[in-house]
């Protein structure tokens, strides 16, 4: 019974993975996100993503990031979010605080499309190190970790992994990143 759930998963699986190299797609969060479709209508699709896109919606930001662009996106995923202090969730998805979770949000965004290649050669034109302002104003640090591997570090000296680089869209490109973010407050 066993060997027949995890064909059947191993399976599905396969047949996602065959469908999104046929479209040009990325699996991220078990789902095909697809070049043709906007950011956020791809990440609704996340399961590795559900607490982000609960909090772009509290914060009113889905027609935003469903707008032209172009955007790059900095998606932490749910892990990042339980790894905040204790309650710090729910609170911030609190009406009264939809301008704090707007900013630490938008924080997670610049304006135009980087893709891997580009924030490499930043990094590599910068020595090693480049900075991006983001939409909602403050700056990101960004550093190569390894051969293939870039950090993300925020205004408080915290550091996100891209673990999964250059999922594109119609209105710009999205990296899955392992940690929340937080501007200077």
């Amino acid at each position: 019974m066993l060997a027949a759930v995890l064909a059947a998963a191993f399976s599905t699986a396969s047949v996602k993975a065959q469908m999104a190299m046929a479209d040009n797609t990325t699996i991220v969060g078990g789902e095909a996100m697809y070049p043709k479709k906007d950011i956020i209508s791809n990440a609704v699709n996340s399961k590795e993503h559900t607490t982000l896109v609960a909090a772009v919606k509290a914060a009113g930001l889905v027609e935003t990031l469903q707008g032209k662009g172009p955007f790059t996106v900095f998606a932490p995923v749910n892990d990042a979010f339980e790894n905040l202090p204790e309650g710090a969730v729910e609170s911030l998805l609190k009406p009264e605080n939809k301008n704090k979770l707007a900013g630490i949000l938008t924080y997670h965004v610049l304006p135009g499309k980087y893709d891997y290649n580009a924030l490499a050669k930043m990094i590599k034109d910068g020595k090693g190190k480049t900075m991006v302002k983001t939409v909602a104003g403050g700056s990101l640090t960004f550093m190569m970790n390894g051969d293939h591997n870039i950090v993300v570090g925020d205004e408080n000296g915290k550091w996100a992994t891209i673990n999964t680089y250059d999922v594109m869209q119609s209105n710009g490109v999205i990296h899955s990143i392992d940690a929340v973010l937080l501007p200077k407050m």
